[in-house]
Formats: structure tokens, sequence, C-alpha cells
């Protein structure tokens, strides 16, 4: 049983992790779990859940152009903070969807809000989940 001191703790901070697999599709599957175990450390429902992991899974094979990229890195950075999770994604692809794509929408039907943008060596997706509601 968690304590009223240990929950206070527990949404008054915030933790990040940060995973780097090689951008390949074959290791999207190691991003997918984390996405899941860390959405779940939210409490937040089994639907939720569902839709941040295929959300993530979607912005990572846009970021990847569906095809591996040998020697080059796919990086995810999962924050949670209290009731929300940010991830940042950022991959070789050097062009992403235009917001009206088809792509876009489901990735705002998922999470909420998405914002992207472009880097030197690839681009990066933006994914926030606020849990209870999108946005």
């Amino acid at each position: 049983m968690m304590t009223m001191a240990m929950q206070e703790r527990r949404t008054d901070t915030s933790d990040t992790v940060h995973l780097r697999v090689p951008a390949d599709p074959a290791y999207l599957a190691v991003i997918r779990t984390a996405t899941a175990g860390l959405a779940a450390r939210l409490d937040l429902t089994l639907d939720e859940i569902e839709d941040l992991r295929i959300a993530v899974d979607e912005a990572c094979a846009l970021l990847l152009n569906h095809q591996s990229h040998p020697g080059e890195d796919l990086n995810a950075r999962f924050t949670l903070l209290p009731n929300r999770l940010e991830v940042v994604v950022h991959g070789p692809a050097s062009a992403l969807p235009r917001q009206s794509n088809y792509a876009w929408s489901v990735l705002e039907a998922l999470v909420g809000r998405v914002e992207t943008g472009a880097v030197a060596g690839g681009s990066w997706i933006r994914l926030v989940h606020i849990g209870g509601r999108r946005g």
C-alpha cells in the first residue's frame, strides 16, 4: 500500500528515459514494449496504453521511412510527468508527412498533440498524451 507521502512524491517529479536502437524496423518492438511499460506507470487505461504504443510505433516507422538504415540510430526520449507522457523520437528520415496526411491524422487521433521538425541528420516527432484525455 502506498502512503500519501509516496503518492505525492511520485506525482510531483518527472522521470526521463532515453532509448537508442538501430534504425531498423526490426527493433520497433523494443520501443513499443518500452512505451507500454512506461505508460502503465501513469495508471492509464488499457486503451490509452495501446493507443500510445500504436502512435509511437507509427511515428518511428515514419522516421525510418519503413526501411532499415544501417549504421544509424533511432532515438526515443520518454518524459513521464504527473498524468502525462511526452515522447520524442528522432530518426534518419528527412521528409515527414504533411499535417493533412492520413498518418498524421492517425497520430493526432491516438495521442492528441503531435509536433514535428527537422534537424541535422534527420527529423523528430513529439507526441504528448495527457491521462484521461488527449492533448
